[in-house]
């Protein structure tokens, strides 16, 4: 109220200066907080300039698809540049070539899991307890044919791959043998009974 005149254009040339130079965070501010109102029209006025929400979502939703397709793509062909983060890498390709490239008894798990569902909803004691014994069988052949998968796979990629990262390389093929080789994506690449 009773400043000078010259102080007060001080005051704000060094508002004006002290809010467009960054200013280290471990310095005094130097100067009053201001207030909220304030505050929220000079945040208002940084925003960049309004754009059309719908369209950019359109936008946005267009992008998406458009990758999701390359990457139907790549999984029907193989081509490891649209391929998802999950299957990229020689050695992921090496751990799917690896598994296609022979018969594992996880991947008749599905049929072999219907025919004893089948087997055991008859009302017939003695089938039942086959279909019990068969569930079991299948069991233990899957487990003792991983487990000999899982090792083999792990020489070879520490034979071939000696630099590389090959964390979740044995699991992603495991579970490549749960799924029959028709429906497995990306899709074969090997015949069975070639080399990887």
């Amino acid at each position: 109220m009773f400043r000078s005149r010259a102080k007060a254009e001080k005051a704000t040339t060094e508002q004006v200066t002290a809010a467009t130079e960054p200013r280290d965070p471990e310095a005094p501010k130097g100067r009053p907080t201001p207030k909220r109102s304030e505050a929220q029209t000079q945040r208002r006025r940084a925003v960049a300039p309004p754009i059309d929400r719908k369209e950019a979502m359109k936008r946005q939703r267009e992008v998406r698809r458009q990758e999701l397709a390359k990457q139907r793509e790549a999984l029907a062909s193989g081509d490891e540049r649209y391929l998802p983060a999950r299957d990229k890498g020689p050695v992921r390709k090496f751990a799917r070539d690896f598994v296609d490239s022979r018969f594992c008894v996880a991947e008749f798990f599905l049929p072999l899991a219907v025919l004893i569902l089948i087997m055991s909803m008859v009302r017939v004691a003695q089938l039942q307890n086959i279909a019990l014994l068969v569930w079991l069988g299948v069991i233990v052949m899957i487990v003792i044919d991983s487990i000999g998968l899982g090792i083999r796979l792990k020489k070879q990629l520490n034979e071939r791959f000696p630099n590389e990262r090959k964390r979740g390389a044995i699991a992603y093929a495991l579970m490549r043998t749960l799924q029959m080789r028709r429906l497995r994506l990306p899709k074969p690449q090997v015949k069975r009974g070639e080399r990887p």
